[in-house]
Parts: C-alpha cells; structure tokens; sequence
C-alpha cells in the first residue's frame, strides 16, 4: 500500500521548489542561488522523515531544547542534513546550538555574541552566524534595530571575532514584506555580509526578488501544525505562519 503521507510530502516539497526555481528565474538570478530551509518545528521525527526521504536536508528549528530530542537521532539515519536556528537564543543555551547548529540566525545583542564567541573557540565548531534585524521595531519580537545593526556587526567582528555571513528579519504580521525585505538587502551591502535569510511560506517568492540566498518554509511543506504550536509561540515571536 503506498504511504500517501509520503506523498503528500513529496508533491509539497517540490512544488515549493519548483516555485524557488521559477522566481529565481523571474529576478534573473542563477539557478540554486536561493536554499530551502525546512521549519520542523513542532513536527515529531516520524513527520520528518518522509521530508527527509523526498531529499531535503535543510531544516529550520525554533528551540534548542526541542532540536536536542529530535535531531541527534535523524543524524545517525542520515548524516548530510544541516541544521538552522532561526529562533532566538539565550545566553545559556550557546553551548548546545553551537555543538548541535550548522548556523544560527538570530545573532542580536553582545551577549549572545559573547556566549557564542566563547563556545566556538572551546568547540573549534563555528556555524554560519546571521544577525536578525528588527525592521519593523516591533517591541515584542527580537533582533536588533536597523540603525544599529551596522554597529553590532562590527563589534561582532573587532570585539567577539565572529565572522557574520548575513543578516536575517521576519517582517510584521500584517504589512507588506516588500519594504521590509528590501531594507535588508540595503543593509547587507553595506555591511559588506552576502547572507540574506528572509522569507516564509507566505513571501518567500518575493523574498527572492529582493535579494534571499536563504527562505524558510514550513506549512507548505509539512502541512497544518500540530495544536502543541500554540503552546510555544509566545517564545517564538513572528514565526507563527513560516
């Protein structure tokens, strides 16, 4: 009997990389220029692996603690598959995102780039690090300001030694992406960073005409969330609906 769940998850993950492809094309941008990060946040490792089967390898989670129960194992079934942060990160938790992340994306204040400095120089493991930007200086979610966010990647540099590869945002519930998207990209050139991780299920085609290398898609890949989501999106602020 085939496994219909399998093939749900098939024919989602690759319409959603078919769109990649086709908007990648639309803005004259080369071929795999743009990576799909899966979000599995919340998704159990039974839902993971038909995702994992139709050839992602790319994921996105929200909390250290709930990467730590499900991660380990999917790697000793499948070695190649990288790990993304792209929910914020306390202080005390640096140590486990640095063993466990191939790269963080919400890089916001000294401390974090502090407690990460130092975990990366015990660890000799340095993940890809992007510092998240507040475009819409919305007070309940993290990162840090645009007009400071030049500031803070170079204190990361000359202060913390981290080497930062890109900036990452999540635009306010409700508002056009665009704006927000397109600050971005001007902030990345100045800095001098070629990351930009921007876009979710809702806008990632136009992420991608503004310059995105990373989007990160969930809902339309794993389907409806599980109800245990409402429990932990307090914590996880402008992630809701990726």
């Amino acid at each position: 009997m085939p496994d219909i769940l399998s093939d749900d998850v098939q024919t989602r993950l690759s319409s959603v990389l078919a769109r990649i492809r086709a908007k990648e094309a639309d803005a004259a941008r080369a071929a795999g220029s743009v990576r799909l990060i899966a979000v599995s946040k919340t998704f159990g490792v039974d839902e993971i692996r038909p995702v994992i089967a139709a050839g992602q390898r790319r994921f996105g989670e929200n909390r250290v603690q709930e990467a730590q129960a499900k991660w380990p194992l999917l790697r000793q079934e499948c070695a190649d598959l990288e790990l993304h942060l792209i929910g914020p990160l306390q202080s005390n938790k640096a140590k486990e995102a640095v063993a466990l992340f191939d790269a963080i994306h919400t890089v916001d204040r000294d401390k974090i780039a502090g407690a990460l400095a130092g975990e990366i120089e015990k660890q000799g493991r340095a993940p890809k690090l992007f510092v998240q930007v507040n475009t819409g200086l919305e007070p309940q979610k993290a990162g840090i300001a645009p007009r400071e966010a030049a500031e803070f990647v170079e204190r990361c540099r000359a202060v913390h030694g981290l080497a930062i590869d890109g900036l990452m945002c999540i635009p306010p519930a409700g508002e056009a992406s665009g704006p927000h998207f397109a600050l971005l990209a001007k902030m990345a050139a100045e800095i001098g960073v070629a990351e930009l991780s921007m876009g979710m299920s809702g806008d990632f085609e136009t992420a991608i005409a503004f310059g995105a290398t990373y989007v990160r898609v969930g809902g339309a890949i794993f389907g409806s969330r599980p109800p245990i989501a409402s429990a932990v999106a307090p914590d996880e602020p402008g992630e809701q609906a990726v």
